[in-house]
């Protein structure tokens, strides 16, 4: 989905989809640079993936920040 650059720090930012099965798409954010991958928990839920992207649209660079920030190292998960 892009990138997000501080300073000497650069992420590259993914946004993974998932279908649930129930009618519905969750969606998490996914930060990874070298030597380290974190992600958040699933915090979209929408009817489409075409709503999860433009919900996440919706986030400033700031936004995204502060997710990165509020993640331990080697926070990501694979479930």
């Amino acid at each position: 989905m892009g990138e997000l650059r501080r300073g000497e720090r650069r992420w590259d930012v993914y946004l993974e989809a998932e279908a649930t099965g129930a009618g519905t798409v969750r969606g998490r954010i996914h930060f990874v640079a070298p030597g380290d991958h974190r992600a958040t928990g699933w915090i979209f839920l929408e009817p489409g993936e075409r709503e999860v992207r433009d919900r996440f649209g919706e986030f400033s660079a700031v936004e995204l920040w502060h997710f990165l920030e509020a993640l331990e190292p080697g926070s990501a998960s694979t479930g």
